[in-house]
């Protein structure tokens, strides 16, 4: 996919680098990348693939812009309170990069359009923020055979990984997924939300920027995959930890006897 003489321009800094180049940015224009949430962590990689020049971004989130949003949502202003959020993210990508597409979904995913959704896409960058639109966009991505970049925050800390359970990894065993690593939701009322605990807003920043990272990687097929690897950041300490995955198998979706063969299990929570 050639590139303008002002993208050329633009993204020089890119075609400079010899890991990137032209082959480089010319694989991030072709690529279509799926972020689910428009939020805290949705806002830091929508903008840096912006940025990045990733051609087409799918935005999907079904939330309007409200003032408590703006002390980590940096995607949105003051002026666009009240307006959905995927609107919201259009209006600040067409400014940052006008050769970028981006495709507002303003719907809730739900096991009835995920696949549908996600299918449209190459990888997938998951900023939702409850566990029931987590696992269902790792079954979905499973079932589609898409890459899944995943993160979380807490108060003052987060973490972050890769999932491709449908590839195998260098023993030819399946590569986890998020379901070898949480196999199970906590039950309702143990953990609470960032509107009960509250959330420092740069935290979101560090790890929505490192998202934006992997996802990159993963499409100019640079450096070493997170796949297999749950990265832990403290802000507090200001420290990283990098812990090793290992696939489960009595995972439900990947493991060596699959139950979960299709989103069903979804429908009562979507």
């Amino acid at each position: 996919m050639a590139l303008s003489s002002e993208e050329i321009e633009r993204y020089k800094r890119h075609l400079v680098l010899h890991d990137v180049g032209g082959a480089g940015q010319q694989a991030l224009k072709a690529a279509r990348v799926l972020v689910v949430g428009a939020g805290g962590l949705g806002s830091p990689v929508i903008l840096y693939l912006a940025a990045a020049g990733v051609g087409t971004i799918g935005v999907v989130d079904d939330d309007i812009v409200s003032l408590s949003n703006l002390q980590r949502q940096v995607l949105h202003t003051t002026s666009r309170v009240s307006e959905p959020k995927v609107e919201s993210a259009r209006q600040t990508v067409q400014e940052i990069n006008p050769h970028v597409e981006i495709i507002p979904h303003n719907t809730r995913l739900t096991a009835a359009n995920a696949i549908e959704l996600i299918s449209q896409y190459d990888i997938v960058a998951d900023g939702s923020d409850n566990f029931a639109t987590r696992y269902l966009v790792n079954d979905a991505c499973y079932l589609a055979r898409k890459p899944l970049v995943f993160a979380a925050l807490g108060p003052f800390d987060g973490y972050l990984s890769t999932f491709k359970g449908h590839e195998t990894g260098e023993d030819g065993r399946p590569m986890p997924t998020y379901r070898c690593v949480f196999p199970e939701a906590p039950p309702d009322g143990t953990v609470a939300n960032c509107a009960e605990v509250g959330i420092l807003g740069a935290v979101a920043g560090v790890l929505g920027t490192l998202q934006a990272m992997e996802v990159l990687k993963e499409i100019i097929g640079i450096g070493e995959s997170l796949a297999g690897t749950l990265l832990i950041y403290d802000a507090r300490e200001t420290r990283f930890q990098s812990v090793k995955l290992a696939w489960d198998p009595k995972n439900p979706l990947n493991g060596e006897v699959p139950t979960l063969t299709d989103l069903s299990s979804h429908i009562v929570n979507g």
